[in-house]
C-alpha cells in the first residue's frame, strides 16, 4: 500500500482522542481506528503525549508510519501568534500546539478546528455530495455543549484571516443568554447550546433534566415548560442561522451535535429562519449528518 496516499487523522476531544487511517482521499475506507482517553486534566504535555501514544499504537497495528497527520482540535490556531486560542480544553490555550506536536512526533501536522473537520467530512464524504454534487459552499454546524461551525468552500476548509471563520456561536443573539465563557454577553452559545437550554428549563421548573428528556416531554405536550424551552430554541435558531445565510448564502447547512438531533429544527427552525431572510423563500438545504461520530476524525484525515 502506498504510504503517501494513506490518510492519518486525529480527533482531539475533551474526553477522548480518536485516530483513524483511511486508504486514500478517493477511497476513504477505514483501515484502522482507535480511541484512548484524553486525560486533559493532567495538562498540556500529557495531551501531547497521548496524541503521540495513539499514533504509535496505530503504527504498530498497521505496520506504517505517517508522512504527516491531520488533527482536529478545540479552539483555533491563531495565524498571527501561532498559539491556540478559544479552546474549551483550556490547557491548549496560549500554546504553540502544532510546533510542540511536530517536535514530539518528528513529522508535519496540519491543525484545524474540530467544527471545520466535521464540516469538511460531511461536505466531501457525507450526504452533501450525494444531494448537491456541485455545492460551492457548505456550512457545518455543531450544536451541542457549545455552538460552533465551519465553512467548506469548493471542498476546502476556510479558516479566515484570524482563524475564526464559522464561529457563529459567538455572534450576539440575545441578552437573556447571560454571560458567555468568552467574556461577552448574549452569545448564540448562551441561548441555545445544550447546557443553555437545560439551564433555561431548570429556571422555569427548578428541575434539571437532560435535553433529550426535555425534547421528549415537549413533543408529547405533557410539560409546558419543555414546550416553552423548545419554542425558544426554534425562535432563536431561526434568527441566528438567518444571519449566516444572509452573509454567505450556503448551498447546504449540516446540523451536527446533540441539539442537531431535534427534528423540529429541520421544519419549524427552517420556517423561522425564512422570516429573517433577505429573500422571499429559503432554498438552503438543511441536512442531518451522515457520518455520525466519524465526521470529526474523517475530516482531520482529509486535512
Amino acid at each position: 500500500m502506498d504510504n503517501e496516499q494513506v490518510l492519518w487523522g486525529i480527533d482531539l476531544g475533551g474526553t477522548k482522542i480518536e485516530g483513524v487511517i483511511l486508504k486514500s482521499r478517493s477511497q476513504p475506507e477505514v483501515l484502522h481506528r482507535m480511541r484512548i482517553p484524553t486525560e486533559a486534566h493532567k495538562g498540556y504535555d500529557h495531551i501531547i503525549g497521548q496524541v503521540a501514544a495513539l499514533i504509535d499504537m496505530l503504527s504498530r497495528e498497521s505496520g506504517m508510519r505517517p508522512v504527516y497527520v491531520g488533527i482536529g482540535h478545540p479552539g483555533t490556531l491563531d495565524p498571527q501568534t501561532g498559539f491556540i486560542k478559544n479552546a474549551n480544553t483550556t490547557a491548549l490555550n496560549g500554546r504553540p500546539f502544532n510546533v510542540d506536536l511536530e517536535k514530539k512526533l518528528g513529522f508535519p501536522v496540519r491543525l484545524a478546528n474540530d467544527a471545520n473537520c466535521f464540516a469538511v467530512a460531511e461536505a466531501v464524504l457525507g450526504g452533501v455530495p450525494k444531494i448537491l454534487p456541485n455545492a460551492e459552499a457548505v456550512f457545518g454546524v455543531i450544536l451541542g455543549t457549545g455552538v460552533g461551525g465551519g465553512w467548506v468552500i469548493h471542498g476546502k476548509v476556510m479558516n479566515g484571516r484570524q482563524g475564526i471563520a464559522g464561529e457563529w456561536g459567538h455572534n450576539f443573539l440575545d441578552e437573556s443568554g447571560g454571560l458567555c465563557y468568552c467574556g461577552k454577553v448574549g452569545c448564540v452559545e448562551t441561548v441555545f447550546s445544550g447546557p443553555a437550554l437545560e439551564k433555561y428549563y431548570e429556571g422555569l421548573t427548578l428541575r434539571h433534566l437532560p435535553l433529550r428528556d426535555i425534547a421528549d416531554k415537549a413533543e408529547s405536550g405533557e410539560d409546558k415548560a419543555a414546550v416553552q424551552t423548545m419554542d425558544r430554541l426554534i425562535q432563536f435558531f431561526g434568527k441566528a442561522i438567518a444571519v449566516v445565510i444572509n452573509i454567505m448564502d450556503p448551498d447546504a447547512i449540516v446540523l451536527g451535535g446533540g441539539v442537531g438531533n431535534i427534528d423540529r429544527l429541520y421544519t419549524d427552525g427552517v420556517a423561522e429562519a425564512k422570516k429573517h431572510l433577505f429573500n422571499p423563500r429559503i432554498d438552503t438545504v438543511f441536512l442531518k449528518p451522515e457520518l455520525g461520530d466519524s465526521a470529526g476524525v474523517f475530516g482531520a484525515a482529509l486535512l
